[in-house]
Parts: structure tokens; C-alpha cells; sequence
């Protein structure tokens, strides 16, 4: 059952090919735009500043994978909402009016910095909420939209390992180009996360920076993004199941004052139409197969 917020359009969404032709699952978890009346009546930010941490019109940089034969898995509902990419029950106890159940992570570094699953703040601190939610909305959130979305996307991956004898997912993002590096540099153009080496064959990940730097790209590896939760929890290469994080700057499409599409859109569409077509076209033996273990 869906929750009450998303009554009148879905929270998720499979663009589904024909006939899937790759082992390949695309994935933006964090570009949705649609924002139920409810929580914009809660929360003190306007339409505009609560879309800054959204991931804005990913899926749609990403929407060609599928004429190619690959499916792609998009989140309608805002990160600021609901964000899949943590852990089920990372939630902060200050947000909440009641008890959250026992076995909530409280303590975890992305609580502490009000990136739970569900968010206190969006980007460069804002808060989101006038008042307390109350813990049970926290709850139905979770249940209705967070672990569908998971049960989703697993069985996309289950679906493609028993077809092809592998599975790999590409865990697709964005980036505010604004925030200067450790060294003092600005962002680079991708960042590719695949979790220091643990969720993806190092041949994925070396091919991924090649053809990306070949586009004529400035590409980083693991820093300052390794890969949330998603690319940790499904990158599993001994089993055939490989993770790769993928982080665009949004300065290359996007004027992020007003999160509206730039010139730079278009060319940067058809270019990830190139880099996903070259990634899929990788040899079989690069990309070894194996066995799921049960969940």
C-alpha cells in the first residue's frame, strides 16, 4: 500500500526495456522532484532551497540506458523526503515526538550530521522542519516507500544475475560544484565510488575512468564520495554482483541557484549515452560471475 503522501503518482518508478540485453542495473535514488503539499506544510524552507540536496534530472541524464537494454530504477520521492541510501532506521531522536523502536541506528555519523534516513536538514545546513514529526510518520515512510524501493531494486539484480550469471549496478548521482576540496581545488567533473575497492572488479572500476577521462573529463576516485550505503550493501564481486558509485557535477547541466537545465545538458546526456554503451560492452571475463548468497 502506497503511503498517503504519493496517492495521486508513484514514488518509484522502472524505466524497463523491451528486452533487457545487458547485466547492467542503472539506479538515481536521489533526482526525485515531487514534493507532497503535506511535507512542504511542514517544513520552514521554500520550494526552491528544499531541492538543494535533490540530485536534479539524473534520471533523465541517465534515461538512455534503457533504449541500450538496461533498466533504470528512479526515485519520484525527494531525498530531503525520504533518503534510500542510508540504512533503514538511521534517524535522529531530536526529530521526534516518541520513541523510536530499539534497534534505530542514533549514533551514526550521518545522523549526527542530519543525513538520517529521514533528513533534518538539505545542504549547508538549512533545516527542514518547523516542528517534531511524529515517529510514526518517520515509520510509514519506511515501510511504504523505503523498503519497497529496496525489495525493488533487489530483485532487478536478482532478476539480471540469473539471467546473465552476473549483475552490475551503477548507482547514479550528482554533486553541488560549488564546495572546494581538501587540497583547495574545485570538484572534479565525476567522482567514482566503489568503496575503496570492496563493491566493484577493479577492471569496472578502471574502465569506468578511462572512458570517462577519454570523453575528456576531470575524474576522481572515492574522494570525497566512496559510495553510500547502496553501493556498500549490493557491491558483493565474489557473488557477481558489482557496485559502482557514480557522481556528476551538476555545474556541467544544471544552474543550481534555481535548479534549471543549462546549454550543458544535452552534450552531457549524449556523452553518459556514450559512457554507459562503452561500460556495457565490457569482455564477459572482466567482470567475474558467482553465486548469491540468500539475504
Amino acid at each position: 500500500m502506497a503511503h498517503p503522501d504519493f496517492n495521486s503518482f508513484p514514488p518509484f518508478e522502472v524505466l524497463t526495456p523491451a528486452d533487457q540485453r545487458l547485466p547492467f542495473v542503472f539506479n538515481s535514488p536521489h533526482s526525485g522532484r515531487q514534493y507532497p503539499k503535506s511535507f512542504l506544510n511542514a517544513s520552514r524552507l521554500d520550494e526552491t532551497s528544499i531541492r538543494r540536496s535533490e540530485d536534479a534530472h539524473v534520471d533523465d541524464l541517465f534515461s538512455g540506458v534503457v533504449t541500450l537494454g538496461a533498466p533504470l530504477l528512479r526515485a519520484h520521492f525527494p531525498r530531503a523526503y525520504l533518503d534510500v541510501n542510508r540504512e533503514p532506521y538511521e534517524l535522529d531522536p531530536k526529530m521526534f515526538d516518541g520513541r523510536l523502536p530499539s534497534y534505530a541506528n542514533v549514533r551514526s555519523i550521518r545522523v549526527a550530521g542530519g543525513l538520517g534516513t529521514v533528513a533534518r536538514i538539505v545542504s549547508e545546513n538549512h533545516e527542514i522542519y518547523k516542528h517534531r514529526l511524529p515517529v510514526s510518520e518517520a515509520l510509514q515512510r519506511i515501510e511504504d516507500i523505503y523498503k519497497p524501493y529496496h525489495s525493488t531494486l533487489r530483485r532487478l539484480l536478482a532478476q539480471t544475475h540469473v539471467t546473465f550469471g552476473y549483475a552490475v549496478l551503477i548507482d547514479c548521482h550528482s554533486m553541488p560544484s560549488t564546495v572546494k576540496t581538501q587540497s583547495g581545488e574545485a570538484r572534479p567533473d565525476f567522482v567514482l565510488g566503489d568503496r575503496y575497492g570492496t563493491s566493484c572488479s577493479v577492471d569496472l572500476m578502471n574502465f569506468a575512468y578511462e572512458t570517462l577521462t577519454g570523453l575528456g573529463y576531470r575524474v576522481c576516485r572515492n574522494k570525497p564520495y566512496a559510495g553510500g550505503f547502496i553501493t556498500e550493501h549490493y557491491g558483493r564481486p565474489n557473488s557477481g554482483l558489482h557496485a559502482l558509485q557514480v557522481e556528476i557535477n551538476r555545474g556541467l547541466y544544471l544552474n543550481e541557484g534555481d535548479q534549471t537545465l543549462h546549454s550543458g545538458f544535452n552534450r552531457l546526456r549524449d556523452d553518459l549515452v556514450h559512457f554507459a554503451r562503452e561500460l556495457t560492452a565490457m569482455p564477459d571475463a572482466t567482470l567475474p560471475a558467482g553465486a548469491i548468497a540468500a539475504e
